[in-house]
């Protein structure tokens, strides 16, 4: 039969992805051959070793996956206005621009340097995401790609200079969000909203906070405005770095494709527990203890216990030097000490200063007799004489954050002299320790102290500030975690990612602003996202049930899918429900998990294996397999269709348990099931 316009215009399209593959492949052959190469061209092993190191890094960026598409849209551009900051942070430039440009995750150019694919960061692709029929933007075509397992299959169109807008309506951009979720979190550059992108392409020094309900990709804005700002302050970044902070060691395989697949290889990922971890956890505390040493009032007893440790010197200093005696006052010496003391820099680095100083006056008098300045050497030999360090070690002791948190926490009358006034004899009780260990080193800390030994080491020396930090789940921090991350972003920026109704820890965040004045950023505007594309609505309806009870000022949640599907049964035998539960699931496309309360997983787990199943990898869920997942560490993932386990035992199990049962019921993206023996909680049914 003839070729219709439609099938030519399919197979350009299709030759264009086969040219942009080719040219990749070029890019990367290129590259590796400069990296085979490199030691031969650099001047000295360092350059050499520098420039393999770079060389390397392009290779891994150049990596293609044959799944992946190269590119996902298409702009048809007569004179659009093209303004805004250029990569590498240059100045901002106003052009206009006409042609057809196809926009991809990473730059592709054919041998002549012309782009054949251009990246989602690029100033020009922001009318893909931005354009529309009541702002065109210079944008007569937008067309967007249909794709399966990296094939092209499939073209859409927008005429925005004819007033066509599909919006929510694109049948591929629904398909593409509602793809079914097998194996790590994928990236989302060929579905970004305009919403989204504002928050994206928002600036390096600008530190934001987006309040998101489930579903609505906070966490993909979040990595995403990583990989742009990487993409537009590439040096910058790159010496100060970029950090993601995540919940638990789940969360963050979950999420740990994500920017790789944008070509970013770079970013540091923690859990602030390890973020912050000078010492191994081999201790819990009751939450009593957890709740007063993340008080910030800790703060300031540490501080106080510090800086308390000063004393002024009582006796003047003689230190012989040869031939020669020296001698400083008691009142020079006392002098050295306050003017250190006023100002006001970390406590080491002010015992630093004093010795500093101390030798300085010996250095005047061995100058003034012998007419010359000392070499380098005899000063060094006299910040360690015993004299000096008999002045130096009262006046201004040493002190490690491990020795001040020890030296706190086991003595009932020095913490009492520094909590005076700040916590009540029942909130230091909490804290004490009954039976104190012989050392520091023989202490068995827990995940509370780690809060305190980094903000005694933070008063102790100044943090290193890196560039950017994404924090997710930033509900769940405490105070005294936003000070170990403030400490860590004097100088940059963050993007507070979170949702107040899912805060589960006992001193989870009811509103944004204190936590922001803990993490030293005050000035950083709140912006909501209450539209999900993830999770179906009548998901969201379910959950939404609870809000009332979880006392937070947040909008119920708004879902544009309808495709979801909702079960709710009561149960006389929970194992064998959920292996019946589990097979009609497996009927269907896409990743399943199995949640439930901490305590109840053994008893799922066991169930399954002896129906033949074998649970997949928490962060890796494979297409038809099963994830055991505990309700403590839900938070973040997705599934396509989630089987909940006795929701009341989710309730009972902790404090917060309605906020957690909130945050277990959102994790479907498809199919939700409640299987319960025991009467749902009242807030779930009023």
């Amino acid at each position: 039969m003839p070729s219709t316009d439609l099938d030519v215009q399919l197979d350009a399209e299709r030759t264009h992805l086969s040219a942009s593959r080719a040219a990749l492949h070029a890019m990367r052959l290129r590259a590796e051959q400069l990296y085979a190469s490199g030691a031969s061209v650099a001047g000295d092993p360092f350059a050499a070793e520098t420039l393999g190191i770079t060389l390397a890094r392009r290779v891994a960026e150049l990596a293609d996956d044959p799944r992946t598409p190269l590119f996902f849209g298409r702009l048809d551009l007569d004179g659009a206005p093209i303004s805004g900051p250029q990569t590498g942070g240059a100045p901002d430039v106003d052009e206009k621009l006409s042609g057809r440009f196809h926009i991809g995750r990473r730059h592709v150019s054919d041998e002549r340097g012309e782009p054949l694919v251009l990246d989602w960061r690029a100033p020009v692709s922001r009318a893909f995401y931005r354009a529309s029929a009541r702002d065109p933007q210079g944008v007569q075509i937008r067309r967007r790609f249909g794709f399966a397992e990296g094939a092209l299959t499939s073209f859409e169109d927008e005429r925005l200079d004819r007033g066509e807008e599909l919006g929510t309506a694109s049948r591929i951009l629904t398909e593409e969000i509602e793809r079914p979720r097998v194996g790590p979190m994928r990236d989302i550059v060929a579905t970004i909203q305009p919403e989204q992108d504002e928050l994206v392409r928002a600036d390096l020094d600008v530190s934001i906070c987006v309040q998101g309900a489930p579903g609505t990709g906070k966490t993909a804005v979040g990595l995403h405005r990583a990989a742009y700002l990487l993409y537009l302050h590439r040096e910058r970044l790159r010496r100060a770095g970029v950090l993601i902070v995540g919940p638990n060691q789940a969360f963050l395989g979950y999420i740990a494709a994500v920017l790789p697949a944008l070509g970013e290889l770079e970013v540091q990922q923690s859990t602030i527990e390890d973020l912050i971890a000078r010492v191994p956890v081999r201790a819990t505390d009751p939450v009593e203890t957890e709740m007063v040493k993340n008080d910030p009032r800790m703060a300031t007893v540490l501080h106080r216990a510090l800086w308390s440790r000063l004393a002024r010197p009582e006796e003047p200093l003689q230190v012989s030097d040869g031939a020669y005696r020296w001698r400083v006052t008691v009142e020079a010496l006392r002098r050295v000490v306050d003017d250190v003391r006023r100002e006001d820099p970390p406590y080491a680095l002010g015992r630093e200063r004093v010795r500093a100083r101390i030798v300085s006056l010996l250095q005047r008098q061995a100058e003034s007799k012998s007419g010359e300045s000392p070499p380098e050497t005899w000063a060094r030999k006299m910040g360690k004489a015993r004299p000096v360090l008999e002045v130096l070690d009262p006046a201004w002791p040493a002190v490690t954050p491990e020795g001040l948190v020890f030296d706190l926490l086991r003595d009932p009358e020095g913490l009492a002299l520094a909590a005076d006034g700040i916590l009540t004899a029942d909130e230091q009780a909490a804290v004490v320790w009954a039976k104190p260990p012989r050392t520091a080193r023989a202490t068995k800390w827990s995940s509370a102290d780690l809060v305190l030994i980094d903000e005694a080491a933070g008063l102790l020396e100044r943090q290193a500030s890196v560039g950017h930090i994404v924090l997710d789940e930033a509900q769940d921090l405490s105070p005294m975690q936003c000070r170990a991350i403030a400490r860590r972003s004097t100088h940059g920026s963050i993007t507070l990612l979170g949702d107040l109704a899912q805060g589960t820890a006992p001193w989870a965040a009811t509103d944004w602003t204190e936590s922001l004045r803990h993490l030293g950023k005050p000035e950083a505007g709140v912006v909501p996202l209450s539209v999900g594309f993830r999770v179906p609505d009548v998901v969201v309806a379910l959950a939404n049930r609870l809000l009332p009870a979880l006392n937070v000022n947040v909008p119920p949640a708004v879902s544009l899918r309808r495709d979801g599907e909702l079960t709710v049964q009561a149960v006389d035998d929970l194992a064998v429900a959920v292996v019946t539960e589990v097979k009609t699931a497996m009927t269907h496309l896409g990743s399943i998990g199995v949640i439930a309360a901490d305590h109840q997983i053994d008893l799922i787990r066991t169930a399954l294996e002896s129906a033949g199943m074998k649970p997949a990898a928490l962060d890796s869920p494979a297409a038809g397999q099963v994830t055991v997942v505990p309700a403590s560490l839900a938070k973040g993932l997705e599934y396509d269709h989630v089987i909940v386990i006795e929701p009341a035992a989710i309730v009972a199990a902790e404090p917060r348990g309605l906020h957690r049962l909130y945050v277990v019921l959102t994790r479907a993206v498809s199919r939700l099931s409640v299987l319960h023996r025991e009467p749902l909680p009242a807030a779930l049914t009023d």
